[in-house]
């Protein structure tokens, strides 16, 4: 597996690496880092405001940011190659969003991690228009870490759709040596279409994919809203990872935008979250 980690200068992001480099143990996998620079001639014009300094300041600024930014980003690594995973360290310039994307599209990424956090030295860093932009337009699943967990327990959001068993079969591999217990939980609208039955044949499924992955699944079902049932049973376990398809149900091949659901439970849980999509 080839991850794309993307950090800032903050230790949350820092965190985020070191929880890629957990979830990674034992697992065959390589780490990128990428650290995205504010764009030279976008500083350049913000100088404007700082008239103490002359062009060659300027640069001898940048220069002098993008040494320490270099020195801090190769400290990272250090992370991954303590758990004898390989790392790599890159750093360009530009806007975070696009940058990361291009490097997700252009890279052969199969997973691309963020860390999410109330103050950065890029400003809106993966909670603003960022955030969104990325986990909206990545071409590969994103790992959202808000904070360093031992995985020990999961929960898959599972709707039934093909996003969503293709979201067991990228998790039931990548865990199979953690072998953390995991849950499927699938909430229903008991008002609809579908009654109990229908969802029990929905989770089967689901159950039978993580059987053939080596793990013993336990199974939730529930009536009511889903992303309100899927918050609650956050609040009442202490789960470690929330895994979910990027799309809902009936949603055409050029449409890869993230679902509404999917990019609430991201907004509103305080848990690290896997948004799954297919490559």
């Amino acid at each position: 597996m080839k991850v794309l980690v993307a950090v800032d200068k903050s230790s949350e992001s820092h965190m985020a690496l070191g929880y890629a480099c957990h979830l990674l143990e034992h697992f065959d996998a390589e780490v990128h880092v990428l650290h995205v620079m504010p764009d030279h001639v976008e500083m350049a014009a913000q100088s404007f405001y700082a008239p103490f300094f002359s062009k060659d300041g300027l640069n001898q600024w940048i220069e002098s940011e993008a040494l320490q930014i270099s020195e801090e980003v190769y400290k990272t690594c250090d992370t991954c190659l303590a758990g004898k995973v390989p790392c790599e360290p890159e750093i360009v310039s530009g806007d975070p969003a696009e940058e990361i994307l291009e490097r997700a599209h252009s890279g052969e990424f199969d997973l691309l991690v963020l860390g999410s956090h109330g103050q950065s030295s890029l400003k809106g860093f993966l909670l603003g228009a960022v955030h969104a932009k990325v986990l909206h337009h990545s071409p590969i699943p994103v790992l959202v870490v808000r904070d360093f967990r031992e995985i020990k327990r999961v929960l898959v959001a599972y709707r039934g759709t093909r996003c969503d068993q293709q979201a067991l079969q990228f998790i039931a591999p990548l865990l199979a040596r953690k072998k953390p217990e995991i849950t499927i939980m699938h909430v229903y609208d008991a008002a609809g279409n579908g009654g109990e039955q229908t969802a029990q044949a929905c989770v089967l499924e689901g159950s039978e994919t993580l059987q053939d992955g080596g793990h013993e699944p336990i199974v939730k079902i529930q009536t009511g809203e889903f992303v309100d049932e899927i918050l609650k049973d956050v609040a009442r376990s202490r789960y470690d990872l929330l895994v979910l398809g990027a799309y809902g149900h009936n949603v055409p091949k050029y449409m890869r935008l993230l679902s509404d659901e999917a990019l609430n439970l991201v907004r509103l849980t305080n848990r690290p979250v896997l948004v799954f999509r297919e490559k």
